[in-house]
């Protein structure tokens, strides 16, 4: 302990190497939830911890303030766990080894869990601090934000009565979000039907794209491999005759698929090799700017039998890769070259006796997301399919008349000589689960400069901390 003691301001460096010496990784909460209520009960605040361990304290606002409105601060506990494959820690017991660079903190082999730790730490010393002029303020630590809000969609918002909220969990100094996106998982199913076959198959493997996350990147063009092997066989199927065993691509909504395999079946192998592999020559220069390692690899088998596909539904197959909707489907009239809403067709996956897909829907707009799953429904009713969704979660809609987004940017010009940027992302926050439940909430999202979040490379601007953290203390200051 104490490698962080030299740096200012001084509580809060100390509180984030103090919570890295807990075990926080997601679903491993309960040790850091009783840390939070401890530091309460050391400090005689009011506290209470809920059924998924998210905890909850209050502070009573200084003198001049008794009748400002409460404000929520707000962070979450869990991190996510990565190490070298060197490292002997063991995440679920061991403190983080932490040191200091330069400008940044590091931790040695392992990620630092400053996302979100660093938020965490800010506000035990504001809630430390006794000197500090302030409205109420509600402290609100979520639990397991990194596997889906879990804590944040748990949390029981009745009892919050803050209707402003600064979430500290952005990664990008001078920045202010203002929106996010809602999500929610719609899955398909198309019932198969099969018959045997004896000869051999023709393999065609879609690689070496550069995939990238459904939200963050929806709009740089990059190729789903599951639509381009719709392409592919949309294709063949005008120019020869097949059927199909299997088309797989893809393992997780959230994320552009890079490879997708289809094994199809041929009476004239020579002839499906043949129109493949020039169609692959096709879509390689088609592509040659936007997806430079694109290619396709083609293989034969030996003569064998073959479950295939009844030929009925190999049209529901093509057709679902090849017109189904996927990718940008809006773009925000209220903020510039925001995606508002999209959809990625994340998993294609044959078993013996139902393809099962799977895409991950997004919108800033409750309304675009609604529209997207009814979209998704009706397509998928006009071929009888089963459908379903899931993995709901709410959108961060955008505001006109925001309090907290202005004072920041003022605030931030003033302390720095910069003008901050007001941005809003095409991914999930835990903002969006909070402006839900509370009507007519007032919020925004800042951070402080940090890398390599999730990875090992993770670091921490200790500058741009301290910058930070003197902006929020003077927003509270003007909050009466």
């Amino acid at each position: 302990m104490g490698k962080l003691s030299h740096l200012a301001p001084r509580d809060v460096f100390g509180y984030f190497e103090e919570l890295t010496q807990i075990p926080h990784g997601s679903g491993d909460m309960e040790k850091i939830s009783r840390f939070c209520l401890d530091f309460a009960e050391k400090y005689g605040l009011e506290a209470y911890r809920d059924e998924a361990d998210n905890v909850v304290i209050k502070k009573p606002a200084s003198e001049g303030y008794e009748n400002a409105e409460t404000v929520i601060l707000q962070g979450h506990l869990d991190m996510v766990c990565q190490k070298t494959e060197d490292s002997d820690i063991d995440f679920a017991k061991d403190g983080l080894d932490v040191f200091t660079d330069g400008d940044f903190i590091h931790a040695n082999g392992t990620t630092l869990g400053a996302d979100n730790g660093i938020a965490v730490a800010m506000i035990m010393a504001i809630l430390a601090d006794k000197t500090l002029s302030h409205p109420s303020i509600e402290a609100v630590f979520t639990t397991d934000e990194e596997i889906g809000m879990v804590g944040a969609l748990a949390l029981d918002m009745s009892r919050l009565n803050g209707k402003k909220m600064i979430n500290i969990d952005s990664e990008e100094s001078g920045v202010v979000t203002v929106s996010c996106a809602g999500g929610s998982d719609f899955y398909a199913v198309i019932p198969l039907q099969r018959k045997k076959y004896t000869g051999k198959s023709v393999t065609l493997s879609i690689k070496g794209l550069k995939g990238g996350h459904s939200g963050v990147e929806i709009n740089s063009g990059r190729m789903n491999a599951n639509i381009l092997m719709g392409r592919f066989l949309r294709h063949l199927s005008n120019v020869c005759r097949f059927d199909i065993v299997s088309v797989d691509g893809g393992d997780k909504g959230n994320a552009i698929p890079v490879m997708s395999k289809a094994v199809l079946v041929s009476d004239d192998t020579d002839m499906l090799l043949f129109e493949a592999e020039s169609y692959a020559k096709s879509l390689k220069n088609e592509l040659k700017s936007l997806e430079p390692d694109f290619y396709c690899e083609t293989a034969v088998s030996d003569e064998q039998e073959f479950d295939v596909i009844e030929p009925h539904i190999r049209k529901k197959i093509i057709n679902t890769l090849a017109l189904a909707p996927n990718g940008v489907i809006q773009m925000s009239a209220e903020i510039e070259n925001l995606v508002e809403t999209s959809l990625n067709m994340g998993v294609f996956k044959t078993g013996s006796d139902e393809i099962n897909i799977l895409f991950a829907l997004r919108s800033n707009k409750k309304s675009g997301l609604e529209f997207l799953e009814a979209s998704l429904g009706e397509f998928f009713e006009t071929m009888d399919c089963k459908t379903k969704t899931g993995g709901h979660y709410p959108p961060w809609e955008y505001k006109n008349d925001s309090v907290l987004r202005d004072l920041f940017v003022n605030l931030y010009k003033e302390k720095t000589g910069k003008d901050a940027s007001v941005k809003a992302i095409h991914a999930g926050l835990e903002c969006g689960v909070f402006a839900s439940a509370i009507p007519e909430l007032d919020c925004i999202s800042v951070g402080p400069d940090m890398y390599g979040i999730h990875t090992v490379e993770e670091k921490l601007s200790i500058s741009a901390v301290t910058e930070l953290y003197e902006i929020i203390c003077r927003m509270l200051k003007n909050l009466k």
